[in-house]
């Protein structure tokens, strides 16, 4: 121990750590006893972060950014044990960091911590979010299989709708006109090198500010803000109540820290890394790429509106949020901080939450998609297990139907719910409809010989309202699954 305590004083008296380290980790805070748990969700996202960096490293070491190569170093990479492993660590890392900045964005926007002196470290939080939103984005497309290929293509194609300069835009993002391996070449260098690097500048001048400017106070109704009297009183209510960072708050940073990081290791091995799709074929014009789960909503957003809004709200509305963000500091650096003086502010964060929650779900049932996965019903639905009705189930699963019209809750959701077809349609109209198409429906009169026309009827013609209600759907995992 005391060979240990020459070393460190050797050290410190060379190096200034403790005077370096000194006042960061000594500086008072707030002894808020009801709402610290609160103040954690900042040094938890950077754990999470660390845990990107970390991993984010090991991957980098057997990743090739050749498009070639790309796809079948990540097969693999995940075909080993700690392949898998840090493979997982980085995809559900990348998740925690997304939940835990949301987390912390809306405690801060409701407790008003973005009000005087804090502006500049509410700007450089908006700087932290909108990378680590950009960190997700060219990671998914980092695994170049369909999925990301395709997502590619579609941020691009996005990104040309910008006013003026979007032709120059989407050629910028695929590093030509067209995907291939300089597209791949540049999102690599922008994730692993490029946004980190802004990520780390604006961490740190993030802890530079909180500590030249003390973390803010929990709000009270009835204390506005004063840039004039502010400081001198923040000073005194530190000097009365305030404890020092070290060791009175940092603990609990601690240990939700390291829970974050448990979990992420616990998920990694327990469910592992997401499955890698098909390799990359601009051939299939076909493929329907998904984002992950938290672009999911905007994906499902940009899926449901009508197409003549496509271009305002992929331009404009983004713009409009980050606008939102950078002018609040700004416009409203003083004033009430409390919530319950600033209604509004609880409502916008109800609506936000409650549409990325509608919308999300909305992703997960993809109703504008065909369930490519779905079973054959099964005899339970069908009723019986030969015969023109059978055979008539049997031509609504091989002729793509039912990938589209759900029946006793087996099936898509793009179409209609046929599962009492009988009771709406007549023979006659489902003829019509069958030959004559719709909006999201081709024609099937080319497609159909007569012997499969009328099995199909009879089978269609079989289903009433009673089916519908009586066969019990399957699980809903398999109800909601999407292709």
């Amino acid at each position: 121990m005391r060979s240990l305590k020459r070393l460190w004083a050797w050290f410190d008296d060379i190096t200034g750590t403790s005077k370096a380290l000194g006042p960061p980790l000594t500086h008072p805070v707030p002894n808020a006893r009801k709402s610290r748990w609160f103040y954690v969700l900042g040094s938890a996202t950077l754990a999470a972060f660390l845990v990107q960096v970390v991993t984010g490293i090991a991957l980098s070491s057997s990743y090739v950014t050749g498009a070639g190569q790309a796809y079948d170093s990540l097969r693999f990479i995940s075909g080993t044990s700690l392949g898998s492993v840090l493979r997982g660590m980085h995809y559900y890392g990348s998740t925690a960091m997304i939940i835990l900045i949301g987390l912390h964005v809306i405690r801060v926007y409701l407790m008003a911590a973005y009000k005087y002196p804090r502006q500049v470290s509410w700007l450089s939080g908006v700087v932290l979010l909108l990378g680590t939103l950009l960190m997700a984005f060219t990671g998914q497309i980092l695994r170049w299989d369909q999925g990301g290929f395709w997502t590619a293509v579609v941020a691009a194609e996005q990104a040309g709708r910008t006013p003026l300069i979007g032709n120059w835009l989407g050629h910028f993002i695929l590093a030509g006109a067209t995907p291939g391996g300089a597209t791949l070449s540049r999102f690599f260098a922008a994730h692993v090198f490029f946004i980190p690097a802004v990520l780390f500048t604006f961490i740190a001048v993030h802890l530079y500010l909180v500590v030249r400017n003390g973390i803010s106070e929990p709000p009270k109704a009835g204390q506005p803000v004063d840039p004039r009297t502010y400081r001198r009183w923040y000073h005194a209510l530190m000097q009365r109540e305030g404890v020092p960072f070290w060791p009175d708050a940092a603990w609990r940073d601690l240990f939700f820290g390291c829970i974050v990081v448990l979990a992420i290791f616990l998920l990694a091995v327990i469910v592992g890394p997401p499955e890698i799709g098909k390799p990359p074929d601009p051939t299939i014009i076909q493929a329907s790429p998904r984002p992950d789960w938290y672009f999911l909503w905007y994906f499902a957003l940009l899926s449901l509106i009508p197409n003549w809004s496509e271009t305002f709200v992929i331009v404009a509305v983004p713009a409009i949020f980050i606008l939102f963000l950078i002018a609040l500091p700004l416009v409203a650096p003083k004033g009430e901080r409390s919530p319950l003086r600033r209604p509004w502010s609880i409502v916008l964060v109800i609506f936000m939450v409650s549409a990325i929650g509608y919308y999300w779900h909305e992703g997960v049932l993809a109703p504008w998609s065909p369930h490519m996965d779905a079973p054959p019903l099964p005899e339970s639905v069908v009723g019986v297990s030969s015969g023109p009705i059978a055979d008539g189930a049997k031509v609504f699963y091989d002729k793509g139907c039912e990938f589209c019209h759900r029946i006793s809750g087996y099936g898509g959701i793009r179409g209609p719910d046929l599962s009492d077809s009988g009771d709406r349609m007549t023979r006659a109209e489902m003829v019509t409809r069958l030959y004559s198409g719709a909006a999201n429906m081709p024609s099937y009169s080319n497609n159909l010989t007569p012997q499969e026309l009328n099995t199909l009827l009879d089978f269609l013609q079989s289903r009433h309202r009673a089916y519908k209600y009586k066969i019990s759907p399957p699980p809903i995992a398999q109800a909601l699954r999407a292709p």
